[in-house]
């Protein structure tokens, strides 16, 4: 059985970025699976903080940040899809910034 576990991912989507850059993460937010919705503005995947599983997303300094709670192969397949829908949604490469991704 593939035990949950926490994980988390900044990337190289900067607060600083125009709107029309954020509208489109907005978008690609909603094609994810598992899309939820906003929760006081906060976007959600599979569920809410207190459920087993769940993804959430937030603006921090260090980039786009994600915090989820599930397991291991299931993350890895969801945020890569996230990096390649981004990557072609924003016309640039999207990773993480200790990766070499600026």
């Amino acid at each position: 059985m593939d035990r949950i576990h926490s994980h988390h991912c900044n990337l190289n989507i900067w607060a600083h970025l125009p709107d029309e850059v954020w509208n489109k993460v907005a978008n690609i937010y909603e094609l994810m699976p598992g899309w939820k919705g906003y929760t006081d503005g906060i976007p959600h995947w599979f569920g809410q903080e207190d459920d087993d599983v769940f993804i959430q997303a937030s603006v921090e300094p260090s980039g786009l940040s994600f915090y989820a709670q599930m397991n291991k192969s299931e993350w890895d397949s969801w945020i890569e899809r996230f990096k390649s829908e981004a990557t072609k949604a924003l016309g640039f490469n999207i990773g993480e910034p200790e990766d070499g991704f600026h």
